[in-house]
């Protein structure tokens, strides 16, 4: 099965090409990490072409999609969720979610990346991968978790711990996929992990407008 992974809930994001057979590793073919910062609505489609360039293939040629779904801000998921639904509806392939903090590094860890607002995404990993606890967002010096700690190093100082850089990778949003690759009909909706609501928010009252 051929699948195309997304991610653009941190400031990299993520769009890789794999081939990927039931109870193996996947094959990654193309991968474009790209430093996106707020930019994701711009960066992600160029980026998704290009790994698919940079493979030898084409969009038609995709049979899966598998998208990361946060934590992470809102503006950011929203784009990476929506291309990928979209995609799935256009070439009528099925379309898997995952968290995109499973994707970050192997084995037992926890991993913690920028949720902003001095605060960290983190969540914790037994041996085989399986997830324990999380995915959460705190304040540094109030996560209490088991190292190693890996993610963004960045916070290593206010978590008084070393963090080992890593990011999502292709190998990582699939590997997180298996189970539901194995069943595309075991998928659940979309749904992407905000953790909290997002900075903008609607008036909770409309003031009315005074007429001259």
């Amino acid at each position: 099965m051929l699948v195309l992974a997304l991610d653009t809930a941190t400031p990299t994001l993520v769009a890789g090409v794999a081939r990927w057979f039931s109870g193996t590793t996947a094959q990654v073919l193309a991968e474009r990490s790209v430093p996106s910062g707020t930019k994701h609505a711009e960066l992600l489609t160029p980026a998704i072409r290009e790994a698919l360039g940079d493979a030898g293939l084409g969009m038609a040629d995709v049979e899966a999609v598998v998208v990361g779904l946060g934590p992470g801000p809102f503006t950011g998921l929203r784009v990476g969720v929506v291309t990928a639904a979209a995609l799935s509806d256009a070439l009528g392939v099925p379309v898997i979610g995952v968290c995109s903090l499973d994707a970050v590094g192997s084995g037992a860890r926890t991993v913690v990346t920028d949720a902003r607002r001095k605060e960290v995404y983190w969540a914790t990993y037994a041996a085989d991968g399986t997830r324990t606890a999380g995915p959460a967002v705190v304040r540094p010096a109030e996560l209490d978790a088991a190292g190693p700690f890996v993610g963004d190093p960045a916070f290593a100082d206010r978590l008084g711990v070393a963090v080992e850089p890593a990011d999502v990778t292709t190998a990582g949003l699939i590997r997180a996929a298996a189970s539901q690759l194995s069943d595309p009909a075991s998928a659940a909706p979309l749904v992407p992990l905000y953790l909290r609501r997002p900075d903008a928010t609607p008036p909770t009252a409309i003031k009315a407008v005074s007429q001259p």
